[in-house]
């Protein structure tokens, strides 16, 4: 684990280089990024630019439809809706309610995801009417009984990763780099994930994730990319394969309306009871 001071020098190696083969702005194309010789700063470069590309969108509605597989191809469905914040100094808000079925209706589940400190989370259940704390040692169960790790929910700030670049790979008609990422946060339950990123847009495509065992737990792949707002770009579909149970995640997301002119107050532990 590397600690956040040495992240932030590796921070002003990045943005000296950016100032000097890139824009005012600090913003890196990918030929500038491949220029860069070592693993270490090439790979946090590669993070640190689709971070930066994404900032601005300041808040978003979507609605989702999660199906679950066990590993016999049995099924079940939840649709939910969400709503997300982006804050200047930190990370991102969210909250996500649960409409069908009728068991789960009600239940809320409210994320503040902070750059460095460990996550606040919560989650409301209407057939106890209480919120639950989760706390980070649970981090890493099933979120609902999906094959998405409560962790897997929050945004994927920078800061809470050390980098490093492997090779360049060409599947599906792109160009990507594949880095891995190692959690900094010791109570992750993951040791590291190998990640693809196109060279293109910046778009993650696949993420395999790594147990405390080393051993490759599961594989999230996205597709179905559309752009909002001539910037924002989004997966429609992620979907998650646990290579070590066989069970699956679909979540299908759609209906997304950027900058609705959300505030702090819509994401707080009285909006968990009070969302329908």
């Amino acid at each position: 684990m590397v600690h956040k001071t040495i992240f932030l020098y590796f921070c002003l190696l990045i943005g000296a280089t950016a100032n000097a083969t890139s824009g005012a702005d600090g913003a890196m194309d990918s030929a500038t990024i491949d220029k860069v010789a070592d693993p270490i700063e090439k790979g946090l470069a590669i993070a640190a630019e689709g971070d930066r590309r994404d900032f601005g969108f300041e808040d978003y509605t979507n609605s989702l439809e999660m199906t679950l597989r066990n590993r016999h191809g049995q099924e079940t469905t939840r649709r939910m809706r969400s709503k997300t914040l982006e804050t200047k100094e930190d990370g991102e808000k969210s909250l996500i309610i649960f409409d069908e079925p009728r068991d789960v209706k009600g239940t809320a589940f409210l994320n503040f995801t902070h750059k460095v400190e460990p996550d606040d989370q919560w989650l409301y259940l209407p057939a106890l009417e209480r919120v639950k704390r989760i706390a980070s040692s649970n981090k890493s169960g099933p979120f609902m009984g999906s094959e998405f790790a409560y962790e897997d929910l929050a945004s994927q700030e920078p800061e809470k990763y050390t980098y490093l670049y492997i090779k360049d790979e060409s599947f599906d008609g792109r160009e990507h780099w594949v880095i891995e990422r190692d959690p900094v946060d010791e109570k992750s339950g993951y040791t590291k994930q190998v990640v693809w990123v196109d060279k293109e847009e910046f778009r993650v495509w696949k993420i395999d994730f790594y147990d405390r065992k080393k051993s490759l737990l599961k594989t999230l792949v996205f597709e179905d990319w559309q752009q909002y707002l001539d910037q924002y770009w989004r997966a429609n579909s992620l979907e998650v394969t646990n290579h070590q149970t066989g069970k699956s995640t679909l979540l299908l997301m759609k209906n997304f309306k950027f900058r609705n002119g959300f505030k702090d107050s819509d994401f707080n532990r009285n909006s968990l009871s009070k969302a329908r």
